[in-house]
C-alpha cells in the first residue's frame, strides 16, 4: 500500500489516504499497524469511498513518543481529529475500528459526534458496557493486560526465547512473523506498544480522560463479533445497547479476533449492508 507522512502536532503519522468518495476511516489495534486493514482496503476502495488509515502512535511508521502519558486515549482521539483536519476531510467520516482502535473510535464518536455519520466496531463494546458488562468472561480473557502494566518486566517476559511467549498469547497468528515482530522488534516500540494500556488501566482511566463515557452514542453503530474471539467476550458488545440505542449486532459463526483479516469479504459484505440502510 502507498502511504505517506503528514505531520500532526508535532507528530510524523504514516497515513494511505485513496480514493475520491465518502470518508471512511480505519483504526487499528494493538498489536497492528495500518496493515491489518490490507485485505478490507480493496473492497471500500472499489465501492467508492475515499479510504484513510494510519498507523497509530508508537506503531508502524508513525512517531512512537516517550512517556506513559503520551499514550491516553485522548492523545489518540486528538490525533484523529488532526488528521481529518490535515487530510482537509470536511464531510461526515465513517469511522471503522478494531481493538485498541476500536476503545478509541468509541471515544471520537462520543466526544466528537458532529463528525462522523456512523461506526463500525470490530469486537469491542461501548467503554461502559466494556467495564461494567463483561464479567467473569471478560476478565479471564483479559488476564494478558495485568501482564503488559508491569514496565520492564513485561517488555523482558514477551520478547525472550525469540518472543516465544508473545507468539503463544498471539497463537502463532501469522501476523506475528510477517508484521507485528519485525515492527515490535524495533528500539522502543514493544515499550510503546504497552504503554497503550499503561496509559489507560488504571483506576482513574476514564477520570484522566476529555470524554464523558457514559454518554449515549446516537449514530448508527454496527458491532460485528467473532464467536471464537479468544480476548473479548460477546456480554460486553451485546449490553452496549444501552448505551448505543442504534446499535446493531452481527456474531460471525467461527470467526476469531482479527475479523478483517479471516473472514474479509463477509465482514465487507455486512458493512455494505449496515451503509445500504
Amino acid at each position: 500500500m502507498k502511504t505517506r507522512i503528514i505531520k500532526v502536532d508535532q507528530l510524523n503519522f504514516n497515513v494511505f489516504d485513496q480514493g475520491t468518495g465518502e470518508p471512511i476511516v480505519l483504526l487499528h489495534g494493538f498489536p497492528d499497524s495500518l496493515k491489518v486493514w490490507r485485505k478490507l482496503i480493496p473492497h471500500l476502495l472499489a465501492a467508492g469511498y475515499r479510504v484513510i488509515a494510519y498507523d497509530q502512535r508508537g506503531f508502524g511508521a508513525t512517531d512512537a513518543p516517550i512517556g506513559v502519558t503520551n499514550y491516553r486515549s485522548r492523545n489518540m482521539i486528538a490525533d484523529l481529529v488532526g488528521i481529518l483536519r490535515t487530510l482537509h476531510v470536511t464531510e461526515k467520516v465513517k469511522l471503522i475500528a478494531h481493538d485498541w482502535g476500536a476503545n478509541i473510535g468509541w471515544g471520537a464518536v462520543i466526544a466528537h459526534p458532529e463528525l462522523f455519520s456512523s461506526y463500525v466496531t470490530l469486537g469491542v463494546g461501548h467503554p461502559t458496557a466494556y467495564a461494567k458488562a463483561g464479567g467473569f468472561e471478560q476478565l479471564r480473557k483479559s488476564w494478558y493486560a495485568v501482564s503488559f502494566l508491569a514496565s520492564g518486566w513485561a517488555e523482558k517476559l514477551y520478547s525472550q526465547h525469540n518472543w516465544a511467549l508473545f507468539r503463544k498469547f498471539t497463537r502463532n497468528n501469522p501476523e506475528a512473523s510477517r508484521n507485528w515482530l519485525p515492527d515490535l522488534q524495533r528500539p522502543g516500540r514493544l515499550t510503546a506498544a504497552l504503554n497503550w494500556y499503561r496509559a489507560n488501566l488504571n483506576p482513574y482511566y476514564w477520570e484522566s480522560q476529555a470524554v464523558k463515557v457514559d454518554r449515549t452514542v446516537d449514530l448508527p453503530v454496527l458491532g460485528i463479533f467473532g464467536e471464537q474471539d479468544p480476548y473479548l467476550s460477546y456480554a460486553q458488545l451485546r449490553n452496549s445497547v444501552r448505551y448505543a440505542p442504534q446499535l446493531k449486532i452481527v456474531a460471525i459463526v467461527g470467526a476469531g479476533h482479527w475479523l478483517q483479516l479471516e473472514n474479509t469479504t463477509l465482514i465487507f459484505q455486512r458493512i455494505r449492508q449496515f451503509y445500504a440502510k
